[in-house]
């Protein structure tokens, strides 16, 4: 899980998948309880429902307590999400990141339960298909730090990377996704130039 995170990327061999499985029921390997969420929205879940979402996981510190951290990357716990949502605890050693990446076409959410994020966008719908490198037009980059309890919802052609830039702290965010992923697209940037370096499927980082 070397850099996605939005969500897990299964890249690094450091990063620890500690269970797949829903709220509520135990995890795989671990024996502790992953706790338990708030009821599933029937139908399809909104950008709020999923916000709505990651905050109240976010602030479940009996839930976030269950993952275990590790100084050598990123370990994370999934979770069932309202009304057929995908959903990830993810932490984040120092100086852990994700790298530019996309989310497949998935609308989503994401919180800090601990610690500190940094988030690089771009306010930009780029194409999906037909290219290999783009350049980027001026004025298209957004920053913002999302600290403990900060959270923000975003659309389908989101765009972005996320880092934990303490040299000290660990970090643990919740992220909820719908559809679940079908994939992920990762980029590499260089100033202005934005290349498509890979295409991740699930079964990659699951």
């Amino acid at each position: 899980m070397s850099a996605s995170l939005d969500t897990p990327a299964p890249t690094a061999s450091a990063s620890t998948a500690v269970v797949s499985k829903a709220v509520g029921s135990q995890t795989a390997g671990s024996g502790a309880s992953v706790g338990t969420a708030a009821p599933a929205v029937s139908g399809v879940p909104t950008q709020t429902e999923l916000l709505d979402f990651v905050r109240r996981t976010a602030d479940d510190t009996e839930l976030v307590a269950t993952l275990p951290l590790d100084p050598e990357g990123r370990t994370w716990i999934r979770l069932d999400g309202p009304a057929g949502s995908e959903a990830w605890i993810i932490s984040w050693p120092p100086g852990t990141g994700t790298g530019w990446h996309d989310h497949g076409g998935s609308y989503g959410a994401f919180a800090t339960a601990e610690g500190a994020l940094q988030e690089d966008s771009l306010a930009a719908r780029l194409p999906t298909e037909g290219w290999k490198t783009l350049e980027l037009a001026e004025g298209v980059d957004r920053e913002r730090k999302l600290t403990k309890g900060d959270a923000r919802a975003f659309g389908s052609h989101h765009v972005h990377e996320v880092r934990n830039e303490s040299d000290s702290e660990h970090a643990v965010s919740v992220h909820a996704y719908y559809p679940p992923l079908p994939l992920m697209r990762r980029y590499s940037r260089t100033g202005a130039v934005l290349r498509l370096e890979q295409v991740e499927r699930p079964q990659e980082w699951q």
